[in-house]
């Protein structure tokens, strides 16, 4: 079958989500005419190709010989798609009819967007906002995420406070519109991260690279988030403490890199120690083991970050909060970021 080279590629990477293709595929196919719908599969064995063969036809499989987690998966599918925007689509995320235009809109009219994300709510509580993204993600000085809608794990009721256009610091990669040139340009997304936080690097490295990453709450989906990874699993601790201190060593600028690291070390201990008193200490060992890898592979993160078009302005750039979540959630007991 010959595939058109639409505008927009919405592919979703899938590994062994049979259960979410059958689900939320659906909603994905009707409600996105005119676009090319990818599934590039990362080595499922549950049968997922065989079921997209006999009921969508006119979904393009890429099939990917081994699973090569989000990044490298999503990089080695994306060289094979011609598009000016790619949408980078979760599997467990339910859309819309008309969820594409407002951003596409949005894109074609400001070529220094690089990067998109739509509204995201829960599809098991969809009058609330979803962790992986909600109103928009945001990033502290210390280079800890969170989310407007979203902080750690308190979630806002959606009221209509994020239907707004705003430019952010991150997109969620359970839903991020990026435009395909930009995407190869700045060589994709971190094949070392495997999971977690992948998208906060590209767009951390979009910013640096003079481009906008931006939030319309026009449009609106919904996810069902921890999919791949559930939230107490040892392996999901590593990846993010691993990868958010990978994240601030590669990006920040040089004159801010000393004090950042070892403050963040020092919280990153306070948090493994509470997971002790809390009986989590396999997660707790994953966190140490999160250090000791990032030091092991020292080399490689700091080529990585040598590669970097570092910026001398980081606290100013948008979505940046001056100041730190970890300190206004847990010691001032901050739970929205109208409160902050």
């Amino acid at each position: 079958m010959a595939y058109s080279n639409s505008k927009t590629a919405i592919v979703i990477l899938n590994w062994n989500g049979l259960r979410y293709l059958k689900e939320f595929l659906p909603s994905v196919v009707a409600h996105s005419v005119g676009c090319q719908v990818i599934v590039a599969d990362n080595a499922s064995t549950d049968g997922s190709v065989a079921f997209l063969q006999d009921h969508y036809p006119q979904v393009r499989i890429i099939l990917l010989p081994e699973n090569y987690g989000f990044c490298e998966g999503y990089n080695k599918a994306l060289r094979q798609i011609e598009a000016t925007y790619y949408v980078l689509l979760n599997s467990d995320v339910s859309v819309p009819a008309g969820w594409l235009e407002p951003i596409t809109e949005l894109m074609d009219a400001d070529a220094s967007i690089a990067v998109c994300q739509p509204k995201i709510n829960s599809q098991q509580h969809p009058g609330y906002f979803e962790y992986a993204g909600a109103g928009g993600g945001l990033l502290d000085t210390l280079g800890y995420p969170f989310c407007r809608g979203r902080l750690f794990e308190t979630l806002e009721e959606d009221k209509g406070q994020y239907n707004d256009v705003q430019e952010i610091f991150w997109a969620t990669g359970a839903c991020m519109f990026v435009r395909a040139d930009v995407f190869h340009s700045l060589g994709g997304l971190e094949p070392a991260f495997f999971a977690h936080m992948e998208e906060i690097d590209f767009c951390w490295r979009a910013k640096n690279a003079g481009y906008k990453v931006m939030y319309n709450g026009h449009s609106q989906v919904y996810h069902v988030g921890g999919g791949t990874l559930h939230k107490s699993n040892p392996r999901k601790t590593y990846l993010n403490f691993r990868n958010g201190l990978a994240l601030l060593y590669k990006n920040i600028p040089s004159k801010e890199l000393l004090s950042s690291m070892m403050l963040r070390v020092v919280l990153d201990w306070i948090a493994a120690l509470r997971m002790v008193l809390a009986g989590q200490t396999k997660d707790a060992q994953a966190v140490l083991h999160a250090h000791t890898d990032l030091l092991r592979h020292r080399h490689y993160w700091r080529n990585r970050r040598k590669a970097q078009q570092l910026k001398g302005n980081f606290p100013d750039m948008p979505g940046v909060y001056k100041g730190s979540i970890v300190w206004q959630y847990f010691i001032r007991q901050k739970r929205t970021v109208a409160g902050l």
